[in-house]
């Protein structure tokens, strides 16, 4: 069994920020489970271009608002609490937070991230493998 709280998590090395976001990355890739599960924090004005090319990401917003960009198709969709999106094609999306307060959401991916990436210049985190 494996508890943890994002107070912990607060600045080591499971709390990772680039860009106009933070991830407290409460579930690794070393934890063996099969994904990873982060608690995403992005910055209210933002707009951030993501590419998940080598994960599925599932996300369930809990404050915040803004759009979600579908660059594939050019498809916006609203963003607000109790918004869930999942990104099983690898789609090519912008976030974009409204001004006023953080977007905060619970992310899973599979497969999981391993505690290190960062999103590259094309916004993609790169697929790193845990060590057996």
């Amino acid at each position: 069994m494996i508890v943890r709280t994002t107070e912990e998590i607060t600045g080591t090395d499971r709390d990772v920020a680039a860009g106009h976001w933070r991830s407290k990355r409460i579930v690794l890739g070393g934890d063996r489970v099969g994904f990873s599960f982060h608690e995403t924090t992005i910055e209210p004005g933002s707009v951030n271009e993501f590419h998940y090319a080598n994960h599925v990401e599932a996300v369930w917003l809990i404050e915040g608002t803004g759009t979600l960009t579908d660059r594939e198709t050019g498809v916006d969709y609203p963003l607000a609490p109790d918004t869930m999106y999942l990104l099983d094609g690898h789609e090519r999306h912008t976030v974009t937070v409204d001004q006023g307060i953080p977007m905060r959401m619970l992310c899973v991916f599979n497969p999981p991230v391993v505690g290190t990436e960062v999103h590259d210049e094309n916004g993609v985190y790169p697929l790193v493998s845990v060590d057996a």
